[in-house]
């Protein structure tokens, strides 16, 4: 039930934001707005207020917001003809499309913003806790454990993290003699390194080098700061994350992320689940990442998402006319495989991981 709660706080909330961009700028630009939906399909509930009906619909994966004049061969009023979608100049088409995913990632900057502005920016904790032990480590086979404190290494004592990881990778392969504090206990424990391969945030090798099979504690400590500084760092974490969103998409392509690591649905829900229980910080953080992802996934040059319309309204600019209505159908009808190839392959790994 946790998940379910979180998973419609989440994702409820990001379609609203995204779709809320599509509908703002149409009513900038003077475009008739006739419906507003959160979901799609059969209309649970819904409400008329001016021109505009705001509903929910069945399915709530997705959003609309429904224009006139927004397919090619719907006939249009006279009257009605300066409010059209398709007769307002290319780049105001352009932006109202655009809007979307740009609200996702101004949102999740937002959100960043907030956490950073009532908690205060998150700072690293550096000290020489042991966060984690690897299983069947050199590490776990010397009985190093996590909470230990690594008070010297080889009769040389360690202050910072930095040190503990220069001393070990610099031993030679000789045996290194680890002097820790466990629970206020002072002991003395040999570790026997071994040649291990670093690796970088996409499991891609970096460099090989003597290790013990130890992690920093990821404990943080949360420094209060100016409104100035907290917006500067909500922008660089949502540029970090749109950075690492766009080379993970490039490293599944190349393969050196498996596509078995796709989620869907199912796995957002558990995340969200697990982050809500662990407290609002957590829940508001990760809703800014998976904003960032919604917001670089609709971007992708795909027919159906805002992405593909932004590459007919680009061909339309350049060629100046607009693409034939049936090339664009059979574009259409592409990104509609794909994009259901897709859901099915993400809904197949979520419950590969349910059950194993």
């Amino acid at each position: 039930m946790n998940s379910v709660i979180s998973f419609i706080i989440v994702l409820g909330l990001l379609i609203i934001v995204h779709e809320f961009g599509h509908f703002i700028l149409a009513k900038l630009f003077n475009v008739k707005v006739f419906k507003f939906s959160v979901g799609f399909g059969p209309k649970l509930i819904g409400r008329r207020y001016g021109e505009t009906e705001y509903l929910v619909s069945a399915f709530p994966l997705g959003g609309f917001v429904k224009m006139l004049g927004e397919q090619n061969d719907e006939e249009v009023p006279d009257e009605e003809a300066h409010r059209s979608f398709a007769k307002n100049p290319i780049w105001q088409r352009f932006l109202i499309v655009a809007a979307g995913p740009i609200s996702n990632l101004l949102f999740a900057a937002f959100l960043f913003f907030m956490i950073f502005a009532i908690a205060g920016l998150p700072t690293p904790v550096d000290n020489t806790v042991i966060g984690a032990v690897s299983a069947d480590s050199p590490a776990q086979q010397a009985g190093l454990k996590a909470g230990d404190m690594i008070l010297s290494i080889n009769g040389r004592e360690t202050v910072k993290w930095l040190e503990v990881a220069d001393l070990i990778s610099n031993c030679a392969g000789e045996p290194v003699v680890l002097v820790i504090d466990r629970q206020g206990e002072r002991l003395e424990i040999t570790g026997q390194p071994e040649i291990t391969p670093s690796r970088n945030l996409f499991g891609e090798e970096i460099e090989k080098r003597y290790m013990l099979g130890i992690s920093l504690s990821e404990k943080v400590v949360y420094e209060k700061v100016s409104l100035w500084t907290a917006i500067k760092a909500g922008f660089s974490q949502t540029w970090t994350f749109i950075y690492l969103t766009i080379m993970g998409i490039v490293k599944m392509i190349q393969a050196v992320i498996p596509a078995s690591e796709l989620g869907g649905p199912i796995m957002i829900a558990q995340l969200a689940g697990k982050q809500m229980e662990a407290g609002w910080i957590n829940l508001v953080y990760f809703m800014g990442l998976i904003s960032v992802n919604l917001g670089i996934l609709n971007l992708l040059p795909i027919p159906i998402l805002d992405g593909g319309h932004l590459m007919f309204f680009s061909y339309e600019a350049l060629r100046r006319r607009p693409m034939s209505q049936k090339t664009m159908e059979i574009c259409q009808q592409i990104g509609l495989v794909i994009l259901v190839t897709l859901m099915v392959f993400v809904f197949y790994n979520d419950i590969v991981r349910l059950f194993t």
